[in-house]
C-alpha cells in the first residue's frame, strides 16, 4: 500500500480516537469486517485521487496547447516584423538611416514630418509592395 495512504489512515484513526475522547483507547483494525471496510475506503480514496489527477492532467494539457498556439503566433509575428524591418532598412536612404540612428541615440521618438535635432523633418517612406505573405 502507498505510504501516503497508510499515513492518512493512521492519522484518521488517531483523529477518530481523539474525537471519541477515550484517553489511551485505540482503534484496532483487524482482518475482519473492519479490515474490509478499510480496504474499501482506501480504494475510494485512490479512485478520488486518480480522478483529481486525471482532471488536473487534462487541464494542464489544455493550457499547454493554448500556450503552444500563442508561441506559434508570436513566432510568426516576430518573423513578419523582422522581414518588415529588413525591408525598411534596405529601402531607407543613408540620410534616413543617419536620422534614425540619431533618434535612437537621443531616445527622442519623432513621427513623420517632425523635425529632427538637425532641423530636417523625417520623411515617411513611400508604401511598397512586399513579395512576402501577410498573416
Amino acid at each position: 500500500m502507498d505510504l501516503s495512504v497508510c499515513q492518512l489512515r493512521n492519522f484518521s484513526i488517531s483523529f477518530l480516537s481523539s474525537v471519541l475522547g477515550k484517553e489511551g483507547a485505540s482503534i484496532r483494525l483487524d482482518n475482519s469486517s473492519s479490515g474490509a471496510s478499510v480496504v474499501a475506503i482506501d480504494n475510494k480514496i485512490e479512485q478520488a485521487m486518480d480522478l483529481v489527477k486525471s482532471h488536473l492532467m487534462y487541464a494542464v494539457r489544455e493550457e499547454v496547447e493554448v500556450l503552444k498556439e500563442q508561441i506559434k503566433e508570436l513566432i510568426e509575428r516576430n518573423t513578419q516584423l523582422e522581414q518588415e524591418n529588413n525591408l525598411l532598412k534596405n529601402l531607407a536612404s543613408p540620410e534616413q538611416m543617419a536620422q534614425f540612428q540619431a533618434q535612437v541615440q537621443t531616445g527622442s521618438p519623432t513621427g513623420p514630418g517632425q523635425p529632427l535635432p538637425g532641423g530636417t523633418p523625417l520623411q515617411p517612406l513611400p508604401p511598397t509592395q512586399s513579395s512576402g505573405t501577410s498573416a
